[in-house]
């Protein structure tokens, strides 16, 4: 692994894990992005409620999320399966994905409807608070 020095110097054993991990933000950066995009144009540059431009939001990110993180972050696990199991996972990431709705719309709410900050303000909380809950769940629950 001499392209990732750091991961080198770990226990080989915990390799797969530190890429994974690596693979998860790259992706889940792309993912997010595009929500927290997605939500800022609608909330801002059209004037939509930021409630609405959050889902709207949401919509665009569980559908790229669900074929990204599948193909790309935990590929060993999408190309095993049967459909019956393809079907169940897909439930599963649905249903995690409601909680990484739930914890945006906080975001949204606590920044932009309770303090009445400006609508970039969840960003941030977007980007690095809900994918790293989803991570979890994920790996241990959806993607096992």
């Amino acid at each position: 692994m001499k392209f990732l020095p750091i991961v080198s110097r770990l226990d080989p054993r915990q390799h797969p894990l530190v890429l994974q991990v690596i693979r998860y933000g790259l992706v889940g950066l792309t993912v997010t992005s595009g929500q927290a995009a997605v939500y800022w144009v609608l909330a801002t540059l059209l004037h939509w409620h930021s409630q609405i431009a959050n889902f709207i939001g949401y919509l665009v990110a569980v559908s790229l999320g669900y074929v990204l993180h599948g193909r790309v972050t935990f590929r060993h696990i999408e190309a095993a399966g049967s459909a019956g199991a393809h079907a169940a996972r897909g439930v599963r990431f649905v249903l995690v994905s409601l909680v990484s709705l739930g914890l945006n719309a906080l975001w949204v709410w606590l920044c932009v409807s309770w303090q009445g900050w400006a609508t970039w303000t969840p960003i941030p909380a977007m980007l690095f608070v809900t994918p790293a809950l989803v991570f979890v769940l994920n790996k241990r629950w959806v993607f096992r």
